[in-house]
């Protein structure tokens, strides 16, 4: 299958900043991400509010053309 759709992203993803040097066991990060100098600062972690144990890095690039903004509690 070759065809690709676009889809917007309706749920909420829980995200922090990625703290320069910390232990990042149990968070996924892209061989892409680290190919690319990840982790490093401006990466966010992010992680399922459903499943908080689910972690991944979401690189600051996409992040911000992704255009995340905090939603209010």
């Amino acid at each position: 299958m070759n065809e690709w759709t676009k889809y917007r992203r309706g749920g909420l993803t829980e995200m922090r900043p990625y703290l320069e040097g910390e232990d990042l066991t149990g968070v996924s990060v892209g061989e892409d991400d680290r190919n690319n100098g990840s982790p490093k600062k401006g990466d966010m972690i992010a992680r399922d509010p459903e499943n908080p144990s689910d972690r991944w890095l979401v690189n600051a690039r996409f992040f911000e053309r992704q255009k995340f903004e905090p939603v209010s509690p």
